[in-house]
């Protein structure tokens, strides 16, 4: 962790989504928030971009696979259509 209170930009790809989402959430907020010198601003913003970018992967990564699993076709049930 940095002395800005944010973890560094290799453990980005470890993060899951949640983690990467709340973590982006603190983020925001506390750019919201002001009371940041420019050097702690500037830290923040490179971070959410970083969270931002690991949030997209994995919503990129969910969509793919939910088109894969929708293009299958369909199996039947178990002992339909064997009167």
């Amino acid at each position: 962790m940095t002395d800005d209170g944010t973890t560094t930009a290799a453990a980005t790809g470890t993060l899951g989504y949640e983690q990467a989402r709340d973590e982006l959430i603190e983020v925001v907020r506390r750019l919201e928030a002001g009371g940041t010198t420019l050097e702690e601003s500037l830290a923040l913003w490179e971070r959410g971009e970083e969270l931002a970018k690991a949030c997209r992967r994995w919503l990129e990564g969910a969509r793919a696979r939910l088109d894969a699993a929708l293009a299958r076709p369909e199996e039947p049930a178990e002992g339909a259509g064997t009167d």
